[in-house]
């Protein structure tokens, strides 16, 4: 294949116009047709083979120019050639065979590639004759630019424009003497190939469009286009999209981004969150587009205005709503409702937190309904979300929160604390003492009418010496003595119905007010100093280590003789702790904490016996009632101790091998070193420093494996005993864009019913194995090779689904693995190419048919045949040996019969 001539062939062109001048100037013709000659001459004076063949070859070339050599002399008249043959004529001896000696050659099927925009008069190619073939005729697409002479030249006579024909077909036929084809014709191809001399052009001188403010950011709301005429297949037809002015712009943020490909407008995540309609409502781009991918400072560009509207975003969460309980109208009830920001969208609910039965739900336009009747005493509020999704089940923005309150009604009466309260009160004891605070309960809503609660005194059992005994505030429920002081041989026990009211709800409650004998002994120990105790640190809590007792000669079982033991001096730590046994008074001294020889080896312990009851006036507790005892800790050799169960760190799965990603720590109760070991590292990312416990990568981390990675660390002690202690480091891995997207499952269903009708479509899905953002994914998809751009179409559908087109309908019946390209938009961005099988096959009731061809393991007719021969073969050799063993035990018989003959008696 002969490329055509290029501009930079300059010296053919420019001595071709030198030429047409000479010929033109009259006076000055005989330099022209001495340079001719002088160039003819030279060309055929050059000694190399087939000189003579050459010097022919001229000769009838110049034949159909009616230029011979005589008229070339000085004095005589040139004859009226025709301009651009004779150019051609001084371009064909100058150039020879041209490039490579591919300039000429036989009539054969051929190609050319010429770039459009070329000087005029060019050559194409020269075909030679083949007797008896005397002249070449031309046919075809020529528009009247392409010309041929009869001796076989084809050229051109104006540039080519690749924009109004781009494949120039044409025939080429060589005829005899007669005008008789004898040749031919035979296919020419000229492709004329593009060059950057055109413009891009915007389709519109303005664009206008709207955002909703929260929209989310990458998704497109609006688009630009432009057009070039230039070839889409190469670099001069590649358009590249840019934002260059926004306004306002404030802080120097931009709020909106331009996809440079397809001029997609979006948000960026700024835009998405600090648009407001009530600040700007408007905004005015400038969006240029280049050719040559923007990558050439020769490109063409062209600007656009673009007009954005701010819309109010209506997804919003609506208030809290408020639903009374227990309401007794027909369910379900509309509540509330949402809406996204445009028709279309699918609605649902998602629970917070898991309920028996969840009690909401919503239709598709986006009206929240209860179902049933609420209970605010089982659940007094419910949060759930509503989400909005596209056709294709993708959310169209974050969720929003519905909280719903339950209101209360007053539907619970009072409740008593028990079925009796006991309280006690001493002898003597003075007017208005307080005997106890009566509390009952209320299942309503706390800090409301419906919970308020008042207390009033119904009846008092016995009435003596009299009634009225005692009195109970009205709201708080404290009961104080009333009247006198009581004596207990008068009455033990007074019983009380006390009356407790809500502003609808009556419940009476009983009370028993025991009457004790007054406080007047204190408690006493049976002896001041218990002695000392010796344990190991490592006693067990809850162990008991002690008894102590005290005895109080108060009435038996009440409140004044009752004791309780207080640890007050000795033990700060709160290691210890005492237990009364409520029958025999006696104290349980009890380890409530590990005991440490480190931090208190030895402790005075002081202990104090009191009453719950009040001692009347009067009496002191004195040292009768406290006791001692001094604890010993002996050290034993422990295990290392770490400060925390679990340490935790958090790094990129993209550090470096050797970086440090965390430290633990750990001590010797003892103070002796400690050495740091890993267990459970399967997977060998870390190693760490056996002193200093700082830990390292030793190999590159991979979050997509494994997004926590746990191992467990040992501490043990240096010395002879070697005890050690574990403690969790779990090392959380933050993901980065280290994973191209890819398809999300395998699409070998894919399909067209052959043969096409019309143009179709299907639908496929992306994904990718890093980590998805609260927003979801945001994909872009392409062809993978600029050929099948006249076959095949893909369009983004939203973040992860696009759309595979047909531009036509002719197809073969097989399958189709058609490269798409698809980048994640992340940082850095990654880009994946995948093959999307599609299949073009005859459908039967709308599924593809395909014969299922022989199986492994399914016989073949051969296998067939060979099995069947040898079944016969294996039942001949059985049938023979049965024969065989039949014939031999007749023979055997028949020897046997005659044998027993031979001895027989004979008979006279």
């Amino acid at each position: 294949m002969r490329k055509g001539w290029l501009p930079g062939n300059s010296w053919g062109g420019s001595l071709a116009t030198l030429a047409v001048d000479l010929w033109v100037s009259q006076s000055t013709k005989w330099i022209w047709a001495t340079t001719a000659r002088s160039l003819f001459l030279s060309r055929a004076e050059l000694g190399r083979p087939g000189k003579q063949t050459k010097q022919n070859t001229k000769q009838e070339l110049l034949e159909p120019f009616s230029l011979r050599s005589r008229s070339l002399s000085k004095n005589s008249k040139m004859t009226p050639a025709r301009p651009h043959s004779l150019c051609l004529l001084i371009l064909y001896l100058t150039v020879g065979n041209g490039q490579d000696g591919k300039f000429s050659g036989p009539l054969k099927p051929m190609t050319f590639s010429i770039y459009e925009g070329q000087e005029s008069s060019q050559v194409i190619y020269q075909f030679k004759l083949n007797p008896p073939a005397v002249a070449f005729e031309l046919d075809g697409e020529t528009d009247d630019i392409i010309k041929m002479e009869p001796n076989g030249l084809l050229y051109y006579i104006r540039a080519l424009d690749r924009e109004t024909r781009a494949t120039h077909n044409l025939q080429i036929a060589a005829l005899d003497a007669q005008g008789v084809t004898v040749e031919g014709p035979v296919p020419i191809t000229i492709e004329v190939k593009d060059i950057n001399d055109n413009r891009p052009m915007f389709s519109q001188e303005k664009y206008e469009g709207s955002v909703r403010q929260n929209s989310r950011p990458g998704k497109p709301f609006m688009y630009v286009n432009a057009t070039d005429l230039d070839d889409p297949a190469t670099p001069n037809g590649q358009l590249f999209y840019q934002i260059v002015i926004q306004l306002p712009k404030i802080d120097n943020v931009m709020y909106f981004q331009i996809n440079n490909k397809t001029g997609e407008i979006s948000l960026t995540q700024q835009g998405a969150q600090e648009l407001d309609p009530v600040k700007n409502p408007s905004y005015n781009l400038v969006v240029s587009v280049k050719d040559m991918g923007g990558e050439s400072e020769n490109s063409f560009s062209d600007t656009v205005s673009v007009d954005i509207t701010v819309k109010e975003n209506i997804w919003k969460a609506p208030d809290t709503v408020e639903i009374i309980e227990n309401s007794t109208d027909p369910h379900p009830v509309k509540i509330t409702q949402v809406q996204w920001n445009e028709p279309g969208a699918q609605y649902s609910l998602v629970e917070k937190e898991k309920l028996p039965k969840f009690p909401f739900s919503i239709d598709q336009e986006g009206h929240i309904y209860v179902t049933q009747p609420l209970d605010r005493e089982e659940k007094d509020s419910h949060v759930f979300y509503a989400v909005a999704k596209d056709e294709y089940g993708k959310p169209l923005s974050h969720p929003l929160q519905i909280h719903v309150k339950v209101k209360d009604i007053n539907d619970n009466p009072p409740s008593c604390p028990s079925a009796v309260t006991v309280f006690e009160i001493q002898e003597n004891e003075a007017l208005g003492s307080s005997i106890g605070v009566f509390t009952a309960h209320d299942l309503d809503e706390v800090n409301t009418i419906n919970s308020i609660l008042q207390y009033k005194i119904v009846e008092q059992t016995p009435k003596i010496p009299v009634d009225g005994l005692f009195l109970v505030e009205e709201y708080e429920g404290k009961i104080q003595l009333a009247r006198q002081s009581l004596k207990k041989q008068d009455a033990p026990q007074y019983n009380l119905t006390v009356e407790v009211s809500d502003k609808d709800f009556k419940t009476l409650c009983a009370v028993a007010i025991n009457v004790i004998d007054i406080n007047d002994q204190i408690p006493i120990f049976e002896k001041s100093d218990y002695g000392s105790l010796t344990l190991p640190e490592d006693t067990a809590v809850g162990s008991n280590i002690l008894i102590i007792r005290a005895t109080d000669a108060d009435e038996p079982f009440t409140g004044s003789s009752k004791i309780v033991y207080q640890i007050i001096q000795g033990d700060k730590e709160g290691r210890l702790g005492i237990d009364t046994d409520l029958h025999t008074n006696a104290g349980y001294v009890t380890i409530k904490k590990p005991l440490d020889f480190e931090t208190a080896s030895i402790s005075k312990i002081v202990v104090h016996a009191e009453n719950p009851e009040p001692l009347v006036s009067g009496v002191k507790y004195n040292e009768s009632s406290f006791a001692n005892f001094t604890l010993f800790v002996t050290d034993v050799n422990e295990e290392p101790v770490f400060p925390q169960h679990v340490f935790q760190a958090e790094v990129s799965e993209a550090v470096a091998v050797g970086t440090k990603v965390g430290n633990v720590t750990a001590r010797d109760p003892e103070g002796q070193d400690v050495r740091y070991s890993l267990r459970g590292d399967t997977r060998g990312w870390l190693k760490i420093d056996p002193i200093t416990g700082e830990i390292f990568s030793v190999a590159p981390l991979d979050r997509e494996t494994e997004s926590v990675y746990r191992v467990q660390v040992v501490a043990t002690e240096v010395g002879g005993s070697s005890l050690s202690s574990t403690s969790f480091f779990h090392l959380v891995l933050k993901d980065v864009n280290d994973n191209p997207p890819r398809l999300a499952k395998d699409y070998t269903d894919l399909f067209f019913c052959y043969p096409l009708r019309t143009p179709g479509s299907l639908v496929f899905e992306a994904t990718d194995d890093d980590q998805q953002t609260l927003r979801g994914f945001h994909f872009t998809f392409a062809l993978g090779s600029e050929s099948l751009q006249n076959d095949w179409e893909v369009s983004k559908i939203n973040g992860t689904f696009a759309r595979i087109s047909t531009k036509h309908t002719a197809f073969e019946e097989r399958v189709y693995k058609i490269p798409i390209r698809i980048s994640d938009g992340g940082r850095p961005p990654l880009e994946g190419t995948v093959d999307l099988p599609v299949t073009f096959c005859t459908c039967v009731e709308g599924s593809c048919f395909q014969p299922i061809g022989r199986q492994d393991g399914m016989p073949t007719v051969g296998m067939a045949v060979g099995i069947l021969l040898t079944t016969f073969l294996v039942i001949g050799i059985i049938l023979a040996v049965v024969f065989i063993r039949i014939k031999k035990k007749k023979g055997k018989d028949n020897v046997e019969n005659a044998q027993a003959s031979e001895v027989k008696p004979l008979r006279s």
